[in-house]
């Protein structure tokens, strides 16, 4: 397992979460499409990690087929956001764009879940690379992250 995929494995046991496994797939999952293709699941089903920076960093946790709304999650946060650059986004959280896990960062980011990854019996997140991806329940994710739930979908 790569050193990025381990760190994320690391975290989903140091949070009590050992049954939770990071898989490394040869397909790509760097984008929501990929993933849901490398693992025979809905795009809904995908977490996409966004990090947006603004007072601080914030991550929000997008399902695979929403876009994220700017202003509903700048009123979340109360001040005007913008996406954080990859420099950013490695500095913040470790990791590189395209496999940015909802665990493990090197700075704890306040976390916003979109609601409708509630709808599904079972979500994956990026595991650390553009290559690993871990399965869990909404309701796994929501205690491992200690996300607020929001509606974050651009209408």
């Amino acid at each position: 397992m790569s050193p990025s995929a381990q760190r994320v494995q690391e975290a989903l046991r140091g949070r009590g979460f050992p049954h939770l496994e990071v898989v490394e797939l040869p397909a790509s999952t760097r984008t929501a499409e990929e993933a849901a293709r490398a693992v025979g699941a809905e795009v809904g089903q995908i977490v996409k990690s966004l990090v947006f920076v603004g007072k601080r960093a914030y991550l929000f946790l997008v399902s695979g087929k929403n876009r994220l709304d700017l202003r509903k999650a700048e009123a979340l946060v109360g001040s005007p956001l913008r996406r954080a650059t990859p420099e950013e986004v490695r500095a913040l959280t470790g990791f590189a764009i395209g496999g940015v896990p909802p665990v493990g960062h090197s700075t704890p980011l306040p976390t916003y879940l979109d609601e409708d990854l509630l709808r599904y019996p079972e979500v994956w997140a990026a595991g650390g690379t553009p290559r690993a991806l871990f399965r869990a329940t909404p309701e796994e994710l929501l205690a491992l992250t200690e996300a607020q739930v929001a509606d974050l979908k651009e209408a």
